[in-house]
């Protein structure tokens, strides 16, 4: 039986309404992202008590390249930053990225608007940087990450503003 008040109960003939489906299928990428995050996490939290840049340069030298080539150089640059880190800071912020993704896709997998809301607002939040990333390096990738977003944006924005509209007329 389906209740008209929530409208996660609602379902057409036993099979999820297309809505729903769409709004399981982002969950599921949320839930994703959060589980991705977490093994970087715990690789992360592997290299707390190793020399990182040691470790980047065996690799480097592992695969016969120089250190001082544009691509080892970078992977270079990076391990010193990850080694000049607090690493246990970038832990938590990681667990914390964590719970945010698993939580969010748990809201949004029952349908709850504040995980509507959570997931059009941080996925709002990175807009402006996958723009300026596909001007800088335009590619079909490129493009439709920021096309994938944006549709993801308006889709969860677009769910609060109907379920607004339809609470209000119910108010009425």
């Amino acid at each position: 039986m389906t209740d008209p008040a929530h409208p996660a109960s609602s379902q057409h003939t036993g099979h999820l309404a297309k809505g729903q489906r769409a709004m399981r299928a982002i969950a599921a990428f949320e839930a994703v992202k959060g589980i991705a995050a977490l093994a970087a996490g715990i690789g992360l939290l592997s290299f707390v008590h190793h020399d990182i840049r040691h470790l980047a340069l065996e690799l480097i030298g592992h695969v016969g390249l120089s250190p001082y080539a544009k691509y080892p150089a970078v992977l270079l640059h990076y391990a010193d930053m990850l080694h000049d880190a607090n690493v246990r800071l970038l832990i938590l912020g990681a667990l914390a990225y964590v719970a945010i993704r698993l939580g969010e896709a748990w809201g949004l997998w029952y349908d709850r608007p504040w995980a509507q809301w959570l997931g059009a607002i941080s996925g709002a939040i990175y807009v402006p940087f996958e723009l300026r990333h596909l001007l800088d390096h335009p590619t079909i990738i490129s493009a439709l990450v920021l096309f994938g977003n944006v549709a993801i944006v308006v889709f969860l924005a677009l769910r609060v503003w109907r379920q607004r509209q339809a609470q209000r007329h119910a108010r009425d």
